[in-house]
């Protein structure tokens, strides 16, 4: 017998949540637990086009944390299992991350029009994704209470992203282009 990819549990507009309870799918805590996938679905596209193995495992590790956020969000404010949460660690990992690159960028002191290599702009709109699943987690989290080690790893993982662009387009040799306003 084929293995069955639907279950038509959401055909009425909810859903299930890891700790049982069922939602609308409108509900702000989907909207973050979507913005947060949609987000690992544009780092996924990222890295296709990242040829930079530091960064590609760099972004691996993202993805993880990606799914235990999800895994975080989805329990709906109940117990949260050990593999969903975000620790100072990965946080940690992500700021160790921005340093090692951060280190090979000559200074910056304008904005940045978001562009360059395949990879750079890939990372570009996924920062910007980034920003909208903080900016969901926090509406969501004003209503079910907050896990702040998850808002500031996804914040934190905005300024990766960018620092990674950046890298990305520096080592291929692209100058950054800046604003004029």
């Amino acid at each position: 017998m084929p293995q069955r990819y639907y279950t038509g549990t959401g055909d009425n507009g909810d859903t299930g949540l890891l700790a049982g309870r069922r939602v609308p799918k409108d509900d702000a805590i989907i909207e973050a637990i979507g913005s947060i996938d949609e987000l690992n679905s544009c780092i996924g596209v990222a890295v296709f086009h990242i040829r930079n193995e530091q960064v590609r495992a760099m972004l691996r590790h993202v993805q993880n944390d990606l799914f235990a956020i999800g895994a975080n969000l989805a329990t709906g404010g109940g117990r949260r299992r050990e593999s969903a949460i975000i620790d100072d660690k990965a946080i940690a990992r992500l700021e160790e991350g921005i340093s090692k690159l951060g280190l090979q960028l000559p200074p910056l002191n304008k904005f940045v029009i978001p562009g360059g290599c395949d990879g750079a702009v890939h990372l570009h709109v996924a920062r910007a994704v980034a920003r909208r699943a903080e900016r969901r987690i926090v509406a969501a989290a004003g209503r079910r209470g907050r896990d702040s080690r998850v808002i500031a790893y996804v914040n934190r993982l905005s300024s990766f992203l960018f620092v990674a662009a950046l890298f990305l387009n520096s080592s291929e040799g692209i100058d950054e282009e800046h604003p004029v306003y």
